[in-house]
């Protein structure tokens, strides 16, 4: 939507391809887009991940043949290695989240932790508000939750009394703060 910069975007590059001005170029992205929604399902670009950046089932059919072994899913479009890199950080991540749950670390516990390491009372971090300190441990608390241990951006926002886009934007500060600071869940 235009209104945050994400590293792995490349706005300008897309639409460099339908225009030199931005007003033109959205616009001939945006028929672009309904063109292609037009014109269905495609078989062409049916398939995921290993059938359709190794080129369709006839190669995919062709590497078996060869008793080549590629890792794929169909999640995931990509080689191999590719595939292999993302499935990894899933599984990661997925086990650091197990992990916590199964070490009891709950909301109440994120609370805590956030109070503990900005020197405040568990009920001030859960509310939120316009000083520093407070906007700090809010945003901490709410990418701890839904980043560590898994709870929903809409289960925080009503936890919390706010909207769901409220916590995205705590999340985001909060991904911020911890990176910046150093700042872990669990101390070391």
């Amino acid at each position: 939507m235009g209104k945050h910069a994400r590293g792995w975007q490349e706005i300008d590059t897309v639409l460099a391809y339908f225009g030199k001005q931005l007003g033109p170029a959205r616009r001939g992205y945006r028929a672009f887009v309904t063109k292609g929604i037009e014109q269905g399902r495609r078989w062409d670009l049916t398939g995921a991940g290993l059938i359709r950046s190794a080129g369709g089932w006839a190669a995919v059919k062709a590497l078996k043949k060869e008793k080549v072994q590629v890792k794929s899913d169909e999640r995931v479009l990509g080689d191999g290695d590719f595939v292999e890199k993302i499935l990894s950080r899933s599984r990661k991540r997925y086990e650091r989240q197990y992990a916590l749950k199964a070490s009891g670390i709950d909301l109440d516990k994120v609370a805590a932790r956030v109070a503990e390491l900005l020197g405040m009372d568990t009920e001030q971090v859960r509310q939120p508000g316009k000083f520093r300190p407070q906007v700090q441990a809010f945003s901490l608390l709410c990418y701890w939750a839904v980043r560590e241990v898994c709870e929903s951006m809409t289960a925080m926002a009503g936890r919390l009394g706010i909207s769901t886009p409220a916590v995205s934007k705590a999340l985001a500060r909060g991904t911020a703060i911890a990176e910046q600071n150093g700042c872990k869940i669990i101390p070391s």
